[in-house]
């Protein structure tokens, strides 16, 4: 059988099988320990979540394996690492792979005599795969769509947050060894390392889900995960409008200001949906337009034929080799781009969006993080202040006022619901006083009886906004008077 190493230990049955004399096992270990193992069918069945009445919080079952069934998969495990060519296993495809591995751990179990039940052993042969291949325990909390992240806090500590609340899992890894080698296997599939030279890494899936990795040293109790879930149904305005992030009217604003080509910048804090609303933002530019969009790691899913990502790039082994945001942002304006759509807003980049918004490029996006629409027009003046651009505090704010047109600002409540809290639009200056006007706001009325948080989006009873001059260039501003009559008149 393929995968067999010439130098393994002599087989006592088949030739192909792997030794039960594997230097790997332990001597406590013996086969008629093995042979006596229960199947999980017996173990402790599962139990349903319930918040604990102490101050520990509940655990949610994800895996209701018992400590037996995860001594016996070490063991196999074990073997089969002592036993199969890596080497060669890496030339298969990915389902060639996962055969190969299969027909050797099912011998594996035959020469131990372990005694499973046909159900566990599946699992067993499944989750000894995505050890192997996958994302090891990741992937039962990768495959479910209504978890938005996972934290992994070490080895032994496993969190994920489901409809806005955290919540911790009985998920485990064997060691720290094993969740190094699952963070490194993500992060080299888009060409990045993470080791104790270079400690702190930001990656993607394939999916496009956001991953940051912060190694020992740094990290004191081994590996920190962090993996921001993209759902496989991709977001749109209207699905935020059916989950109460946006009113009907709010919505269809969004809709025209996305369409008619204002500059645009979403604020919000972390896990407020910024990424979210973006993508949803971007679904109303014209299809003929050419998008280039810039981010640290590529998440955005933008669905326009003519679309050009752009990503940046840590340095090398040696220092050298960085490609900034900044660098990006500098590129794509000689691509000729219709938009320009910035991931997040770090630094000095945010000096290059700014020309970009303020020269040609009407219609450029980026999100940033920050608690309000006035805080977020401050950190822009910080990041540019902050990249060693010596203007006066008055002509940076010019640059503000005359680039950005709306600030959208999202927010994480504290029922874990997201919403869309404000529509702003920058007016000019006042002296040197940036002037805004929201034209929307939500406000809260008050609780329910579960602690859900209730509340209206209201119109602030602007008639014509800033940028209505825009809508009626694009023939939209019937359908804009509209939006702010249904505002102003409480409508959903």
């Amino acid at each position: 059988m393929f995968g067999k190493r010439t130098d393994a230990p002599t087989k006592p049955s088949k030739p192909t099988a792997p030794s039960p004399a594997a230097p790997t096992k332990k001597p406590s270990a013996s086969v008629d320990q093995l042979a006596e193992l229960e199947p999980r069918s017996a173990s402790k069945p599962k139990q349903k979540t319930t918040r604990s009445k102490s101050s520990e919080p509940a655990i949610a079952k994800i895996d209701d394996r018992s400590d037996e069934y995860y001594r016996v998969k070490t063991m196999v495990f074990n073997a089969l690492i002592d036993t199969i060519d890596l080497s060669q296993l890496a030339q298969l495809d990915a389902e060639s792979a996962r055969e190969e591995i299969r027909d050797i751990v099912v011998e594996i179990i035959s020469i131990k005599n372990v005694v499973m039940s046909i159900s566990e052993q599946e699992s067993l042969l499944e989750d000894i795969c995505n050890d192997v291949l996958g994302y090891g325990p990741l992937e039962p909390l990768l495959a479910r769509d209504d978890i938005a992240d996972i934290m992994v806090n070490g080895a032994g500590v496993t969190y994920i947050e489901v409809e806005g609340r955290i919540e911790r899992t009985n998920i485990r890894f064997r060691d720290n060894a094993q969740l190094m080698n699952i963070c490194q296997r993500i992060v080299s599939q888009v060409g990045r390392r993470v080791d104790e030279s270079s400690p702190i890494c930001d990656a993607r899936l394939l999916d496009g889900s956001r991953v940051n990795v912060i190694a020992p040293p740094l990290a004191l109790d081994g590996p920190t995960l962090t993996i921001r879930k993209f759902k496989k149904d991709k977001l749109k305005l209207e699905d935020l409008r059916k989950f109460g992030s946006i009113s009907d009217p709010g919505a269809e604003i969004l809709r025209i200001i996305g369409a008619c080509r204002c500059n645009v910048l979403i604020s919000g804090g972390t896990g407020s949906g910024k990424t979210t609303l973006l993508n949803s933002l971007t679904a109303f530019i014209d299809p003929g337009e050419r998008v280039i969009t810039c981010e640290d790691a590529a998440e955005l899913q933008l669905q326009q034929p003519h679309v050009v990502r752009l990503e940046t790039r840590p340095p090398n082994l040696e220092g050298t080799g960085a490609v900034t945001m900044r660098d990006l942002v500098k590129n794509c304006l000689r691509m000729r781009p219709d938009r320009i759509i910035v991931g997040e807003v770090r630094g000095p980049e945010a000096f290059d969006l700014l020309q970009a918004m303020n020269t040609g490029h009407d219609g450029s996006m980026g999100t940033l993080h920050a608690n309000s629409p006035r805080e977020a027009l401050s950190r822009v003046e910080s990041m540019i202040t902050m990249g060693g651009f010596s203007l006066p505090a008055k002509t940076i704010r010019e640059m503000i006022v005359g680039s950005i047109d709306v600030v959208v600002q999202a927010t994480r409540m504290r029922d874990g619901s997201r919403k869309i809290i404000s529509i702003t639009e920058v007016m000019g200056l006042e002296g040197e006083v940036i002037v805004t006007q929201d034209i929307m706001k939500y406000e809260i009325d008050g609780e329910d009886s579960d602690g859900k948080i209730k509340g209206a989006h209201r119109g602030m009873g602007i008639g014509r906004p800033r940028f209505w001059d825009r809508a009626r260039y694009y023939n939209m501003e019937r359908e804009l008077a509209d939006a702010l009559d249904n505002l102003d008149s409480g409508g959903r």
